[in-house]
């Protein structure tokens, strides 16, 4: 089984990465029962010889998997299948359910005052950040810039506490939003809904931001839903594993 490490971007159906093929692969044969619970997959070496891909690629489906709550690693034993369906993914201490209901019950009133209060400066911090987002191309540098983004609005409220908050679930929004950006494509789709963002607090619409906020929320629900309940029609980009 021969899998392109490149990732290519289309109209109509998504070309999927190698990493989201090896995942697909993985998953597959977990969830029919290949690899059944307390089963120990094989080393990486194995894999990435029968898979034919490099081991920074196998080693990302290894995170997602775990991730999806499929599999945990032991160090210098390997990695465990502990479940045959994907139920909730966890990101750091949370639970993708618990995490969004969170950021719900926050983020969309807190972009609501944020139109109300935000100050000049607050504005040019959150457009500078905005700016440099929509340029990058490094996932790892969008993602660290995207928790920036999210405390930035916080921060705009100026409500402390709202910004305690974001700050809490820092680190699980940037697990979310590395997730999401490897097996979801939501780079640009996520740059678009934050420009709404903004565009909304320079207006000051208390209305419009409420509303560009949960649009933004919805999205990030969707596409985790499409990656635990998958539809089976992407297409790898190089003869990927057979369903």
């Amino acid at each position: 089984m021969n899998l392109s490490d490149s990732q290519t971007a289309s109209q109509g159906p998504r070309r999927v990465s190698a990493m989201e093929a090896v995942l697909g692969h993985l998953r597959s044969a977990i969830e029919r029962g290949e690899y059944a619970i307390g089963d120990k997959l094989p080393s990486e070496a194995e894999l990435c010889r029968t898979l034919e891909v490099s081991r920074p690629v196998l080693r990302e489906a290894l995170r997602a998997l775990q991730t999806m709550g499929l599999t945990v690693s032991k160090t210098g034993k390997g990695t465990f299948v502990v479940a045959s369906a994907v139920e909730d993914p966890t990101f750091g201490d949370y639970a993708a359910s618990d995490l969004l209901e969170v950021r719900r019950h926050v983020e969309i009133p807190v972009a609501g005052y944020a139109a109300r209060r935000r100050t000049a400066e607050n504005l040019d911090h959150l457009v500078h950040l905005l700016d440099r987002m929509e340029r990058e191309t490094d996932t790892t540098a969008w993602v660290a810039m995207d928790t920036l983004f999210h405390l930035g609005v916080a921060e705009a409220a100026q409500n402390p506490v709202f910004r305690r908050v974001i700050e809490e679930i820092r680190d699980a929004l940037a697990r979310q939003s590395a997730f999401l950006n490897e097996l979801g494509g939501r780079r640009e789709q996520s740059n678009r809904e934050h420009r709404a963002i903004v565009e909304a607090l320079m207006d000051g619409s208390e209305t419009d931001a409420v509303e560009a906020m949960a649009h933004h929320l919805d999205r990030v629900e969707t596409t985790l839903t499409d990656i635990v309940r998958p539809t089976r029609t992407d297409i790898p980009t190089e003869g990927g594993p057979e369903a």
